[in-house]
């Protein structure tokens, strides 16, 4: 039978693996479960102050995804959870040291979205309800639309959206915070595309937390269609980049359960500097023409766990970074990111389904990608540096992926036309350069057990640099079940002076690959040609 296992819970919230053969986000069929509080508890242990007993609990429903959510739970309980074919499953909550409805503390519903005054009311609102909240209790966000200025969150609690809340932001940038690059002790806070630099606050946003839990059933939305965000989406206003959905900096034991994020003015959610984060469940949305508008980018952070999540997003649906080094070579914010593991995940649409780079100056290693599916993204597992990056990526595995109408499947491109100085010529050259801390390094990436439906471009495209070629990449048991007939052909990778390709499979240009089915690999070329200069 299977086994399955607790991911992660907290007081009212609990996520189980159900990992049987054949599950990747969804199960192969929907399966019944039946949750029964086998140990009573008292309200005081709930958080409620008139002594009774709560009843116990027992729910019964059928599990269609690999990744159950399990809501409405009671605090200090002990439950049993049975799932047709699997073991039972027991486990406890979590206490609640006291429930705080942030309804007490006035605010308003159905504030306007262009009304700056009544959005800064209500965040005012909400930050004496989160000092309120004693450390272990849980902030409450009863069900209604609350429209409210940047909220930041603190250590040792837990913020609960009630099914039904939508917590949104304003639409006007008026009374909106600045976050500044730095703090007052020197330590990095606002940052973009990898760098320092002063951001927007994010509508919900924690710096320096610990134990913090962000779950529920309702929705946080950026309001990025709403206002102007959109439409400058390189730019700096009024002296800030744009901001993000969630912004977690320098946090610590962090839990995501079950929530919808929607809309984010940038980036979806950015956890940077973090250890120890774990979210479950998510459903991270945004139109697919939202620029930038990120999934899920995890920078410079270590054991970072995201599991039966759902993207759909104008942008990567995750994208792992580590900072880039600056122009003339500054380095000292940058940090590896390291223990990065993607399981039983939905990404449809996006960019790219998982994606490193292209800021990741500090190294990034030991990635994990499995059980997951690929639907309708632009590319499948996406790496992508330049010369001048420097730093190290290593220990990237995908396994058990389904790749359904990805036009690229794999792609590892060191020659990435980012930043202004992205298509010069020593940045595009296919000759050999000094190597030096600027040299990004490319090794140890194993794909196996992936199948491809739909193929537009090419199965696999790794374009190495001459001076640091791609080392050890190993692809094993990888199927091409069909392709996209409707496919033209197009460069499939973003470098210069690549070929147009349709229906290709795997092709290395400075690289080291390796398939234990030979006949998937191309001889054919992947640059047009190569640019002769002076090394």
């Amino acid at each position: 039978m299977t086994r399955p296992y607790l991911i992660a819970h907290s007081a009212r919230t609990a996520a189980v693996c159900l990992p049987l053969p054949g599950a990747r986000y969804r199960l192969p069929q929907p399966l019944a479960y039946r949750l029964t509080a086998e140990q009573a508890m008292s309200s005081k242990a709930a958080g409620h102050a008139d002594g009774a007993e709560e009843l116990l609990q027992q729910e019964e429903g059928k599990v269609e995804t690999a990744v159950l959510l399990l809501h409405g739970l009671n605090p200090s309980t002990r439950y049993r959870l049975e799932v047709d074919g699997c073991e039972a499953v027991f486990f406890e909550t979590a206490a609640c040291r006291g429930l705080v409805d942030a309804s007490a503390f006035g605010l308003t519903a159905d504030v306007a979205l262009d009304d700056p005054a009544g959005a800064v009311a209500n965040a005012v609102c909400l930050a004496r309800a989160i000092k309120a909240v004693p450390e272990g209790g849980t902030l409450r966000l009863p069900a209604g639309i609350w429209t409210a200025s940047p909220v930041a969150l603190k250590s040792d609690i837990t913020f609960h959206l009630a099914e039904g809340a939508v917590l949104r932001a304003p639409s006007s940038r008026e009374g909106w915070p600045i976050m500044p690059a730095r703090d007052a002790d020197g330590r990095l806070l606002g940052s973009w595309e990898g760098l320092p630099a002063a951001c927007y606050a994010a509508g919900i946003h924690a710096v320096g937390a610990r134990n913090l839990t962000i779950e529920g059933q309702g929705i946080i939305d950026g309001s990025g269609s709403a206002g102007d965000w959109w439409s400058w989406p390189k730019e700096t206003r009024d002296g800030a980049r744009r901001p993000r959905g969630l912004h977690l900096v320098r946090c610590d034991n962090i839990c995501l359960f079950g929530f919808t994020i929607r809309n984010a003015p940038s980036w979806t959610i950015h956890p940077h500097g973090c250890e120890g984060l774990t979210a479950v469940g998510l459903h991270i949305l945004a139109p697919h023409d939202s620029p930038n508008t990120d999934g899920f980018n995890p920078e410079s952070c270590r054991n970072v766990l995201i599991a039966g999540t759902h993207f759909s997003v104008g942008d990567d649906c995750i994208a792992i970074k580590a900072g880039k080094r600056g122009a003339e070579g500054e380095a000292e914010h940058l940090a590896e990111t390291r223990g990065i593991a993607v399981r039983h995940c939905l990404m449809e649409r996006g960019h790219g389904g998982v994606v490193i780079g292209s800021e990741m100056s500090g190294g990034v290693h030991d990635v994990m990608v499995e059980d997951c599916d690929m639907i309708g993204t632009d590319r499948g597992l996406r790496v992508k540096t330049r010369r001048g990056r420097g730093g190290a990526i290593g220990a990237i595995f995908m396994r058990r992926v389904l790749l359904d109408g990805v036009e690229t499947a794999i792609s590892v491109n060191a020659h990435y036309h980012c930043d202004a100085d992205g298509h010069a010529d020593w940045v595009q050259s296919r000759v050999p350069r000094t190597f030096d801390a600027g040299t990004p390094i490319i090794s140890d990436i194993t794909v196996d057990d992936v199948e491809i439906r739909d193929l537009a471009h090419a199965a696999g495209v790794f374009l190495g640099l001459p001076e640091a070629p791609l080392r050890n990449i190993a692809i094993s048991r990888l199927r091409i079940v069909s392709h996209a007939e409707e496919a033209e052909a197009t460069p499939p990778i973003m470098a210069d002076h690549v070929r147009p390709m349709r229906h290709e499979r795997i092709l290395a240009e400075h690289a080291e690959v390796t398939c234990d089915d030979p006949t998937l690999m191309s001889s054919a070329p992947i640059s047009l040609f190569p640019i002769r200069e002076a090394v």
